[in-house]
């Protein structure tokens, strides 16, 4: 009897720690142009300011995904917009680091001479 109260009050328990350590884990990421060692609000912040500049959302360069409860697969390279957006963003590093003074110390990839939303304007394609 006392085995089978513990195995009742244990076994909740156990699917909550199991259910949050599944919550928790962390986005697989596959980057190519920006810092491997990225925050993952500065991450966060960067993909805002493109869906901004762009007036899309996420499903614009991302996949869907397949696994439960999961809105996107953000690592997934299936989307071509999604190398289409990397070349977007070395043009962008490329135009401050060669045409704008900027501080050596901070990488060229978080200045903001030139951005996104100095072309796109809210746009996908940026108006001629």
């Amino acid at each position: 009897m006392f085995n089978k109260k513990k195995i009742l009050a244990l076994a909740p328990i156990t699917a909550f720690v199991l259910l949050g350590s599944f919550a928790v884990r962390q986005k697989e990421r596959n980057l190519k142009v920006l810092p491997q060692d990225i925050s993952d609000a500065k991450l966060d912040s960067i993909m805002h300011t493109y869906t901004k500049a762009l007036g899309e959302d996420c499903k614009f360069c991302h996949t869907p995904s397949l696994r439960f409860g999961e809105q996107f697969d953000y690592a997934s390279d299936k989307n071509p917009m999604k190398e289409n957006a990397r070349d977007m963003m070395r043009l962008v590093i490329d135009i401050n680091k060669k045409y704008f003074y900027y501080d050596s110390t901070k990488l060229p990839e978080y200045l903001n001479t030139v951005t996104c939303i100095t072309c796109h304007n809210g746009h996908a394609i940026p108006p001629h």
